[in-house]
């Protein structure tokens, strides 16, 4: 039998707010499981990239992370996005996936890439983009900046996940955003009619 869902009811779910899809979810509504998840998984992929995790890994964890997601819908109050508190589950599932080597590589000495400042070139390339600027970290301080302010941990959770000094997070953070500000210099915008003579 043909189904009875026209067109327009197809279309209800992207009108509706991220709690009120995840109320219908709990509730096994399919159209609204997809919708969350079309809301999603482009920005955990993203933050897993950014975490360095290479396309096969992010996707495979991007895909757990909305099974997980939806199989606690019900948790979800609505406090934050739907696509940031599945960012948080998908850090958390990264960090069990590669525990002992990111544990090896934080507590590593730290060495400094030699980022005194952008160069020309680089400056116009990196200015605000923000997944070029963290590839220019080190792997830890790419890891531990993309899951305080990227998926949102607080340093103890990230110190507690990996079994690590909280001193350790702390200083990765405090250094790759420092190597963050740096990188992403924001040229001042010009003064409005700031035109010279000649470009009129």
């Amino acid at each position: 039998m043909a189904s009875s869902q026209t067109p327009l009811s197809r279309s209800w779910p992207s009108a509706l707010s991220d709690l009120e899809l995840a109320r219908l979810s709990g509730r096994g509504d399919r159209a609204a499981s997809e919708e969350l998840v079309r809301r999603a998984a482009g920005v955990v992929g993203k933050l897993l990239r950014r975490m360095g995790a290479g396309d096969a890994l992010a996707d495979d964890i991007t895909q757990d992370a909305m099974v997980t997601a939806l199989g606690a819908v019900t948790s979800y109050r609505g406090e934050a996005a739907f696509a940031t508190w599945a960012m948080k589950i998908a850090a958390r599932l990264y960090l069990k996936r590669r525990r002992k080597e990111a544990r090896y590589e934080l507590m590593a000495e730290p060495v400094d890439p030699e980022i005194s400042g952008p160069s020309e070139e680089a400056s116009s390339a990196l200015r605000l983009d923000l997944t070029r600027a963290l590839a220019r970290l080190s792997a830890p301080e790419r890891l531990c900046v993309s899951l305080c302010h990227g998926a949102g941990l607080t340093h103890d959770e990230i110190a507690l996940s990996l079994s690590i000094p909280l001193g350790t997070v702390k200083s990765h953070v405090t250094r790759g955003l420092k190597k963050l500000r740096t990188l992403m210099i924001v040229e001042p915008a010009p003064a409005p009619g700031g035109g010279s003579d000649a470009d009129e």
